[in-house]
């Protein structure tokens, strides 16, 4: 029996083509109670396939909560440094408005003196 459950766990993990492999062996076993050694070695398939579906779904979790702590840590720099461009970015407005007012006051003036020197007629 515990022959049979080692040829059936590796017939389910190399799967359907490797079944001629293993035939032979099978053919060998006495059909003695077939159908209760069929059931008991289904059940032992089963509750190890139920074992490692769980271990899966344990490090999938995990997995997704490193992910997911990884993401916010990420949102909040990304947030950071928005923050600080929006920053720069007014900034840089600011002095471009002062300077662009600056450079109209100063063509204001150059206009009055242009017309100052001019003759009156």
């Amino acid at each position: 029996m515990k022959v049979m459950t080692s040829y059936l766990s590796a017939l389910l993990v190399l799967g359907p083509w490797a079944a001629p492999l293993f035939a032979a062996q099978a053919a060998d076993d006495p059909p003695a109670s077939v159908a209760t050694t069929v059931s008991t070695d289904a059940k032992i398939v089963g509750a190890a396939v139920k074992r490692d579906a769980k271990a899966v779904a344990k490090a999938a979790k995990a997995g997704a909560q490193q992910v997911a702590v990884a993401a916010k840590e990420v949102g909040h720099e990304v947030a950071a440094a928005s923050k600080e461009g929006a920053k720069k970015v007014a900034a840089a407005t600011k002095r471009g408005v002062e300077k662009t007012k600056a450079a109209v006051k100063g063509d204001k003036a150059d206009k009055a003196d242009k017309a100052g020197d001019k003759p009156v007629q």
